[in-house]
């Protein structure tokens, strides 16, 4: 999967020629055609519209010859005023169709834009965790907002005046050698030159386009967080470190923007000086052959003005190869995400090896319950708790993080734990033990590295993940919350399935009445991450929507840890009827949680190195002793 984008000069560094040089803007924008085709044939015809308004201005320059050598030279009034009849009427005409051009884009590509934008959000929700821990949220909205609108203009302005602008370049030169064959040549003499030109600046624009737009990435990154950390810059007074590193990526932003500005300059230099001198250099010979009478003036007339007509075209193209190297860059970055490997519905067997026969049996030594029998039929869990398959059971668990070397310990290594059907199993260990990451493990936001996880008997990797996620509800330590009302908050745990009474009854567990004191109740806007209510609050609307849903399976990751001891009190009395009627795993690191539990298990290092009840890992447990009193073993034996 890719990373965060490197800087360029790291680019470069890593392979000696950077990334630019090694990928075909070409074969980027390509990969836009399955977004592209569906209005093909809009922008197909607003091209062709294109080239004929271009073209109706090619007209033009053959009028003014008529008029001169005619209506002008017989010095005839009525032919003058018919030629600038005939002038006028072509204006309207090329505006006209130009015009028509541009209705023709607009609203078949405001759509591209939309399909692509939809197109990645989706994506974004079906990527792993491990690709959203790797990824700086900035580089993903740069790439949602900032790219997609460089790809809308491309596709509106760039792609069509490229094919049109080369076939007006054509056209012209054929009448200028139509014209004057001589003066003709003397105009085509700049073409090399200027093609060399352009393949050095597109060669070196596509690197400096490439970091501008990363930068971006990064500046948006850096504002993103100063918003959502406000209160702990202004807490801490680090309103000044965060305006100094915000100065410095807008320095660097800006600096990567001028180097664009000077190529640009460079391009549009050389593009306007040789063909500006190529039609002096006509006019002198073209003046020359007409004192000379070998050439007509409304020839020589009609041959400028064509020439004139083509300084646009040939001027643009500085502008439009940028435009397109800045496209084909905006595309690669969007496909960087869009090529991202998502999450798997059934990730293939290889994914979670199996343990070795017996493994279940080492388990049932670490207080996990009867050693598996046999596998059931892939299918939905069904309530079993007596034949020793029943509930949530880790076989033989071992995780480490994608990104983690492959010789590197394991972060849980041979976690063997069973959970009986209806039973609370409480989840005590230090800082750093890999007891969140356990808990993630349960709904599948990590893959497990070999082993295997079953929810009454059915091995997890073997359920669609919609539905182990509705039968599995989890609330984590750190409570998110969405810029919603309260209740729609709540009620993203029940899948559409929850009602008011369900909704009440989940407030009611978590001691979330404060919710009904809330200018406008259960519809009370929260806020962006809900930083308007306390976290204490905070906490309890997000045990609130674990539990709204009735759920098989329940996950607790510390869910109490932000309230005062009498609201705990409280949640815990009602939890209790919760837990009555469901299978859970909490995260406990206070005696009170704990003894929410039927059993504990303490993990450290790991690996589960002791389960039992609260009482008897007291006494045979000094770390879980030590972890539970924060004293030393010395005193809690005396105190024993």
């Amino acid at each position: 999967m890719p990373t965060t984008p490197a800087p360029i000069e790291e680019i470069e560094d890593a392979d000696g020629t950077g990334r630019a040089a090694s990928r075909s803007a070409v074969r980027s924008l390509l990969r836009l055609w399955p977004y592209v085709r569906p209005v093909r044939a809009r922008l197909f015809s607003a091209a062709v519209v294109a080239v004929v308004a271009s073209c109706t201005g090619l007209v033009i320059p053959l009028v003014l010859k008529w008029i001169v050598d005619g209506p002008v030279a017989d010095r005839s009034t009525g032919g003058v005023w018919l030629g600038a009849l005939f002038l006028l009427l072509l204006g309207i005409a090329e505006a006209a169709l130009f015009g028509l051009r541009r209705w023709l884009v607009a609203r078949p590509l405001a759509g591209v834009e939309a399909a692509m934008r939809a197109d990645l959000y989706r994506h974004l929700q079906r990527l792993p965790i491990a690709f959203h821990d790797r990824w700086a949220s900035g580089q993903l909205l740069s790439r949602g907002t900032t790219d997609l609108m460089l790809l809308r203009m491309f596709l509106a302005f760039p792609l069509t005046f490229l094919l049109v602008n080369s076939v007006t370049i054509v056209v012209g030169v054929l009448i200028m050698l139509v014209q004057d064959w001589t003066l003709g040549l003397v105009l085509l003499a700049p073409a090399v030159p200027v093609m060399i030109v352009c393949w050095l600046f597109e060669k070196r624009y596509s690197q400096v386009a490439r970091q501008a737009q990363d930068q971006v990435g990064d500046l948006t990154t850096l504002v993103e967080e100063s918003v959502l950390g406000i209160r702990i810059i202004k807490g801490f007074g680090r309103h000044r470190s965060q305006a100094l590193a915000f100065r410095d990526l807008s320095r660097k932003l800006r600096g990567t923007e001028l180097a664009k500005a000077r190529l640009l300059a460079a391009i549009f230099a050389a593009i306007t000086t040789l063909p500006e001198l190529a039609v002096g250099a006509a006019l002198v010979l073209g003046t020359v052959q007409v004192a000379d009478g070998s050439l007509s003036a409304g020839t020589l007339v009609a041959f400028l003005s064509t020439a004139l007509a083509l300084r646009w075209p040939v001027e643009s193209i500085g502008f439009l190869l940028a435009m397109s190297q800045e496209a084909a860059t905006a595309t690669e970055r969007y496909f960087e995400v869009m090529d991202a490997e998502p999450e798997s519905p059934t990730p293939p067997p290889s994914s979670a090896p199996m343990p070795p026969s017996g493994a279940a049996a080492s388990g049932a030594a670490a207080g996990s319950g009867t050693p598996r029998t046999g596998a059931p039929s892939v299918g939905v869990p069904s309530a079993r708790g007596g034949d020793g398959q029943g509930g949530l059971r880790f076989e033989r668990v071992r995780f480490r993080y994608p990104d983690a070397e492959p010789d590197s310990v394991p972060v849980l290594d041979g976690i063997d734990l069973h959970i009986r059907h209806g039973e609370t199993m409480a989840l005590v260990g230090g800082t750093g033990s890999g007891k969140t990451t356990l808990t993630a493990l349960v709904p599948r936001l990590h893959e497990v590295t070999t082993g295997r996880i079953t929810l009454d008997g059915v091995d997890i990797t073997a359920m669609p993940r919609e539905r182990l996620r509705a039968l599995v509800a989890v609330a984590f330590e750190e409570p998110t919350l969405f810029s919603a009302g309260v209740g729609e908050n709540v009620l993203m745990g029940a899948a559409g399935t929850a009602d008011e009474a369900d909704l009440n009854r989940a407030l009611a567990v978590a001691q979330a009445g404060f919710v009904h004191a809330l200018p406008y109740g259960t519809d009370t806007q929260v806020g962006e991450q809900g930083l308007s209510l306390s976290g204490g609050q905070r906490q309890r609307l997000a045990l609130a929507r674990a539990v709204v849903g009735n759920p098989r399976f329940l996950v607790l990751d510390d869910p109490l840890s932000a309230l005062d001891v009498h609201t705990e009190a409280l949640v815990e009395a009602a939890l209790r009827r919760v837990l009555a009627g469901t299978t859970a795993l909490v995260v406990a690191h206070r005696p009170s949680t704990v003894m929410l539990a039927d059993r504990v298990a303490l993990l450290s290092g790991g690996r589960i190195t002791a389960v039992g009840t609260h009482r008897q890992l007291l006494r045979t447990s000094a770390e879980y002793a030590w972890l539970m009193s924060g004293r030393t073993e010395t005193t809690e034996r005396e105190n024993r």
